[in-house]
């Protein structure tokens, strides 16, 4: 073993006078193992980032699980009110993994301006309301508060802002259907407009303002324990699915569950190729840095033919041999992860820091700039996968140590 750690070293530190003629090829080898790691770090940075922030979002307007009642409405309006008081509210602790649970109530209606009027989808919402992703959102003014008495203060996008030609402070008119009747005289109610949201997904910005629920409860002629449905957000998103299932068998049988993946499974079918894409980049960089290891791989060989006819004839194994070269092929490995490790995980850091680059079609995405997210785990299990998976790729090619003859190799030239 001290044989074969003495010639690896003699391999590494280049002190052959032939080593100038693979140096090229060594250097083009770590190149692209390090060129591969910051792609893949890249694309797995950014891709979980974009479904992370996609799910962020229509998590904020939904909640990732709702609770409402039994009815043939398909629509997001609030039809048949749900009690207030239910053993799940204001906290499940029948079921584990449940982080927040919200009231809230939708209603259709109109605002109308001097110059023109919108469609919009009413969210009344109260004191239990989570706010945190919002805070993001908010681009001008602030978050109403509707923790003490009734007031006009609501939230609109900027979309809708911009539409009405309205902004933080001015006021407007809103009118509401009666129990959806068009025939009796609309609601009409006056909000003040308080705070300005931008959440880059133009579906929720084009309908949704934020108003108090007992706006909606007194037109719906509600009482005041009542609500149109409940949205429950959970800890771990991976689990949503499996805590919708189990919420539904913890509630009232004339309660309804549904969770974000299905109420929008479009979005989140055409998120999930996210998976592939960045399998699929993986599994390229991968294989071009491979072959790349490769190639620098059999030029030391071919190098060192006379020095493997050498230990042959001194009575080496052809596996101890072949070790010699494979220590070698991971050490020049490891350069390459080192660098790709430190230029790949610095532009993610920049990144997220900065946001320098930005999608030149943010409503396609959702988000205006490229968002990335990466743990350590994550980063760790790469590393190993692109170690272990490019020395195993080299197992055949070192093979070729066994066919050189030790006669031959010695008159190698």
């Amino acid at each position: 073993m001290n044989l074969e750690l003495f010639i690896a070293k003699r391999l590494i530190t280049g002190k052959e006078h032939k080593i100038s003629i693979s140096a090229p090829i060594i250097k083009i080898a770590i190149a692209a193992i390090a060129i591969g790691i910051v792609m893949m770090l890249i694309a797995i940075a950014t891709g979980v980032g974009l479904k992370h922030k996609i799910r962020e979002k229509v998590a904020a307007f939904n909640g990732h699980i709702q609770i409402s009642n039994y009815d043939n409405n398909n629509s997001d309006v609030s039809v048949a009110p749900v009690s207030l008081q239910q053993d799940f509210y204001p906290e499940f602790t029948d079921v584990e993994g449940i982080s927040h649970v919200q009231a809230v109530a939708t209603k259709g209606g109109i605002i109308r301006t001097e110059d023109t009027f919108e469609g919009i989808l009413a969210k009344g919402v109260g004191n239990d309301y989570n706010w945190d992703i919002f805070r993001e959102f908010l681009v001008d003014g602030r978050l109403p508060d509707y923790a003490h008495k009734l007031n006009d203060e609501v939230l609109i996008s900027k979309m809708m802002s911009n539409r009405l030609q309205l902004g933080v402070g001015d006021s407007f008119f809103s009118f509401f259907l009666k129990n959806g009747d068009a025939s009796k005289v609309p609601n009409n109610r006056r909000f003040k407009i308080v705070g300005i949201y931008d959440s880059g997904f133009e579906e929720f910005d084009g309908s949704y303002i934020f108003v108090d629920i007992r706006h909606i409860q007194r037109m719906n002629k509600w009482a005041t324990d009542e609500i149109g449905n409940f949205e429950v957000f959970v800890d771990d998103f991976d689990q949503m699915e499996d805590k919708s299932n189990e919420i539904y068998g913890k509630t009232l049988s004339s309660l309804d569950t549904q969770n974000i993946k299905s109420k929008y499974f479009r979005i989140f079918e055409w998120i999930g190729l996210f998976d592939f894409n960045i399998a699929l980049i993986i599994g390229i960089m991968i294989i071009v840095g491979g072959i790349n290891m490769i190639t620098a791989l059999l030029v030391l060989i071919l190098e060192r033919t006379q020095m493997i006819g050498v230990l042959k004839a001194l009575g080496s194994e052809n596996w101890s041999i072949r070790k010699v070269f494979l220590y070698n092929a991971a050490y020049l490995i490891g350069i390459g992860l080192l660098w790709g490790n430190a230029l790949g995980l610095g532009i993610i850091f920049l990144q997220n820091k900065y946001r320098w680059f930005k999608f030149p079609n943010p409503e396609e995405y959702y988000i205006e700039y490229i968002p990335v997210h990466i743990d350590v785990g994550t980063v760790v299990l790469l590393n190993l996968g692109v170690m272990l998976l490019c020395l195993l790729m080299l197992l055949l090619p070192s093979y070729i140590i066994t066919r050189i003859s030790p006669v031959k190799a010695i008159k190698f030239e």
